[in-house]
């Protein structure tokens, strides 16, 4: 099974979340922002996180899921971190179903900055999906 984690973080929440996703995958998280973002492969599961900011999700995070060729994923997973709401994982969500990307109905959701226990939680929530 191929799998890939994709986020986009400003505060580091969400990015410790990716990172322990992809460990518990065996793969690396990789930024949005970065240039090796990019899925050129097929891969069953992609992990994709994000927070929201000013109501909606980051640029970045935008332009990549409307650069994502949906073709080339399996299914989606999301997850978020923010100090404000839960909304980033639909906008997430709504932009991956734009893509026809089928997305997990369980998503995962830390209000702010994850502990220990959390990060333990994200680690078994991946791998439901791996």
């Amino acid at each position: 099974m191929t799998t890939a984690v994709r986020y986009y973080s400003r505060s580091g929440n969400t990015k410790a979340v990716a990172e322990t996703i992809a460990k518990a995958a065996g793969v690396d998280a990789v930024s949005v922002d970065s240039a090796d973002a990019g899925i050129d492969a097929p891969v069953d599961v992609l992990f994709v996180g994000g927070a929201l900011y000013a109501y909606g999700i980051d640029s970045h995070l935008r332009a990549y899921l409307e650069s994502l060729d949906g073709s080339l994923v399996g299914k989606a997973v999301v997850f978020s971190t923010s100090w404000i709401s839960k909304h980033a994982i639909e906008l997430v969500r709504e932009a991956l179903a734009e893509k026809d990307v089928s997305v997990a109905e369980e998503t995962l959701y830390f209000r702010g900055k994850p502990n220990e226990a959390q990060l333990a939680e994200a680690e078994e929530f991946a791998r439901k999906f791996l």
